[in-house]
């Protein structure tokens, strides 16, 4: 006997007028076939044909159920129920996107002799016989509204737990896409950015944005000019709102660490309402990965992490070349359970702002892994830090620093992966190595993707002279190489250009001690320490007298240095070799150098 499928069901999704569809109508269906479509972003998605037995149209798979779809095994013609969907409208035809799926049973026939939906004739009451190309209320949602006033809706008084009179039909964030034009997402504000201005050669102007959250995903939204007059100050962080009329376009992802392919611009008829219901979106998720975990990842990976804060140091500056502002930073020290402690490094007001007494429990969302002097981790533009989150691992780690973490020693990730002591700008010594050590120990050598960690006093024997610098992009946090073009010179990633560029130093330098020599990879901080100079005026004296910038070149050579180092294995054209490049150099103090060789030598008496 063949299985029961819910009769009309198709036809009913396809002109449901209540928000409620999405999760009270669950409706048994037959999978007729499967096929995976290549997106071009960063997920394949699954292109699904339903069938009520009376008809079959095709819905589109949300990409967060891919995993879900393929472990539990759904094949053509398997029988399941539909637990949460919502209706998109392209090009005037209806498409069902399916959040929720509960497969039921396998079977091996086709059910009935169901046609397809879109070919069916339109009925005049809507029934039954409706086309879905024919229906443009979308679904899940009210009935089409009417056209909204043009001037700015604020809050109504009472309750706002119910979709907004005048608002379109609500969708899941997941739902989302350019072709979606009338609908609504209720959502959270789970970070929102400062202003930010900004100036090229078609003017300036002033932006901010904010990531905006609900049950079936995250995306981004940007408003500009007059939009962040309007609604800047009205959406708070942590706050849950509804928001209809705004833009969804393909994402920009140099400027996101969300996984949704696309973005949302508010418009100046952007609407925003608080909702009142704070529980009616789930608050802010979190990944946590253990501190001492850090070296798995690569640099400039976006992870989450939960730590108690055991130090703050004081609020420093730094000015950024490219745009000769000053910019506010202030360095933490966070621990957890793993035992091992990180340095975190915080930017702009949040520095100047930063408070934290009685060592404070931190859930950190989306900060960047650095590399510089061990593994390091910095807040960006999109990063949130939540303060004592509700949530059960910080209540554990909070009981766990206050009743024994408060006495115990941490191994710092970042003075090169060893010590309890090393912080910032210190030198490891249980790290000091000889070059021929180095070479012995094969450090570098053991897994490509774990690199080691080395720290060797060296002289500067020879720099090579050609290419020690790069014509870099000008933007924060940007380092990419640009290209010289007509009007300036052009940054592929961050989409714009510069009268000139920012150069960064990129240099080989052989160095020695009285063991071996090696070859060292300089980049732009350990390059300015060992030249004494920016790459800019390098090249600017260059450009004005080429023997002076040779001399500058060789003024560098026979200079004794410590230098902290990063062994890591690379691959080209299949011969794997060990590069080491600097994370930092010091100058010798040479009192101090002193009284560590006096150490040494009393402890092998």
């Amino acid at each position: 006997m063949a299985p029961t499928l819910t009769e009309g069901a198709l036809t009913q999704l396809m002109s449901k007028d209540t928000p409620d569809a999405m999760g009270d109508f669950q409706p048994v269906l037959q999978l007729l076939s499967i096929r995976k479509v290549t997106s071009g972003g960063s997920s394949d998605r699954y292109r699904l044909v339903y069938s009520d037995g009376q008809y079959h149209c095709q819905s589109m798979l949300a990409t967060k159920l891919n995993d879900y779809f393929a472990g539990q095994n759904f094949t053509p013609k398997c029988i399941f129920k539909l637990t949460r969907y919502a209706i998109n409208s392209i090009q005037n035809k209806r498409l069902i996107i399916t959040l929720g799926i509960e497969k039921m049973e396998d079977y091996a026939e086709k059910i009935g002799n169901p046609a397809s939906l879109d070919k069916v004739e339109p009925q005049p009451d809507g029934g039954a016989g409706t086309s879905a190309m024919d229906v443009d209320t979308p679904a899940p949602a009210a009935a089409a509204p009417a056209k909204a006033a043009a001037k700015p809706v604020s809050k109504p008084s009472g309750a706002s737990n119910s979709l907004p009179a005048g608002f379109a039909p609500l969708h899941p964030i997941e739902a989302l896409s350019p072709y979606s034009n009338k609908w609504t997402i209720r959502a959270r504000v789970t970070q929102k950015s400062d202003i930010r201005t900004w100036s090229n050669q078609r003017g300036e102007g002033k932006l901010f944005n904010v990531n905006l959250m609900d049950d079936t995903g995250e995306i981004r939204a940007t408003g500009f000019n007059e939009v962040v007059d309007n609604l800047y100050s009205k959406l708070e962080e942590g706050k849950v709102f509804w928001l209809s009329k705004a833009r969804v376009q393909l994402a920009k992802k140099q400027f996101s660490n969300l996984s949704n392919e696309y973005e949302i611009t508010l418009d100046r008829g952007s609407e925003v309402i608080p909702c009142e219901d704070e529980n009616a979106v789930p608050k802010l998720k979190f990944n946590f990965m253990e501190l001492s975990q850090l070296d798995s990842v690569e640099k400039d990976a976006m992870i989450d992490v939960l730590g108690v804060v055991t130090e703050v140091k004081a609020i420093d500056s730094i000015n950024v070349k490219s745009t000769q502002k000053t910019v506010s930073k202030r360095d933490i020290t966070i621990v957890d359970k793993s035992g091992s402690s990180v340095r975190m490094t915080i930017w702009g007001k949040q520095a100047e702002t930063f408070q934290a007494e009685n060592n404070p429990v931190i859930a950190f969302k989306g900060v960047k892994v650095g590399d510089f002097g061990g593994r390091t981790l910095s807040l960006v533009s999109s990063s949130t830090m939540s303060f004592h989150p509700d949530i059960p691992e910080a209540h554990s780690l909070q009981g766990w620093y206050s009743s024994e973490g408060h006495a115990q020693a941490f191994k710092s990730q970042s003075a090169g992966g060893g010590g309890n002591s090393a912080g910032a700008g210190t030198i490891n010594r249980n790290e000091m190595k000889t070059l021929q050590a180095v070479k012995d120990e094969n450090l570098g050598m053991n897994d490509e993707s774990k690199p080691d960690y080395f720290t060797v006093r060296a002289t500067v024997i020879h720099i090579k002279g050609d290419n020690v610098m790069y014509p870099a992009c000008g933007s924060d946090g940007c380092s990419k190489k640009v290209t010289e073009v007509h009007d300036g010179w052009r940054c592929e990633k961050c989409d714009k250009t510069f009268p000139k560029p920012n150069y960064r130093y990129i240099m080989s330098l052989s160095v020695a001690d009285h063991t071996q020599t090696a070859w060292l990879q300089a980049f732009n901080e350990p390059g300015e320490m060992v030249l004494g100079v920016t790459a800019s005026e390098l090249h600017e004296l260059k450009e004005e007298n080429e023997a002076l910038y040779t001399a500058a070149i060789e003024k560098a050579s026979s200079q004794t240095w410590i230098f902290q180092c990063r062994a890591k294995q690379d691959t080209y054209q299949d011969q794997s070799r060990v590069r080491y490049g600097i994370t930092r150099a010091h100058k010798l103090d040479f009192a101090q150098e002193c009284r560590d060789m006096l150490e040494a030598i009393k402890r092998y008496d």
